[in-house]
């Protein structure tokens, strides 16, 4: 009995065209669902009513040798007496956050732990500070002059 041939050619063009059409229509699929070039958002002043926060683009990272030496020149010490100083504070700062510990450290601010998520090599902390705007700390230091004027 003789069975029929089907030609090798016939299934190999047939599969390019549907390897073909299954590209045209991933392309017309990525056309149509393509986003267009990110542009940056236009940054707009916070609406106090709102309390909606500004954005804020960060400067470089301050590491511990840059806080010393800014310490040492704030304060006239010397660097070897201002070294450990430094470095017990970050030490008694860094163990109070781990113990999820509150911070009111002025002019720093208000620290508060929001999220703590432990990690394989790492304890991520989200945190909240809020530093109060140096013209109202102004005007409060203004206005206990003058009362303590006022008193002599």
């Amino acid at each position: 009995m003789a069975t029929p041939k089907t030609s090798t050619t016939s299934i190999k063009s047939a599969a390019a065209s549907a390897a073909a059409a299954t590209k045209a229509a991933a392309a017309t699929t990525a056309a149509r669902t393509s986003k267009p070039a990110k542009t940056p958002k236009p940054t707009h002043a916070a609406d106090p009513t709102t309390g909606g926060a500004e954005p804020v683009v960060s400067g470089p990272m301050m590491r511990k040798k840059e806080l010393i030496d800014a310490v040492v020149e704030a304060s006239g010490v010397k660097k070897k007496d201002a070294k450990p100083v430094v470095e017990a504070m970050l030490e008694v700062l860094g163990t109070a956050l781990s113990e999820s510990r509150e911070l009111n450290l002025h002019p720093l601010g208000s620290v508060k732990i929001r999220r703590a998520n432990d990690m394989t090599k790492a304890r991520v902390l989200t945190a909240k500070i809020r530093q109060r705007k140096p013209e109202v700390v102004a005007a409060e230091a203004a206005a206990k002059a003058e009362a303590a004027d006022d008193a002599e």
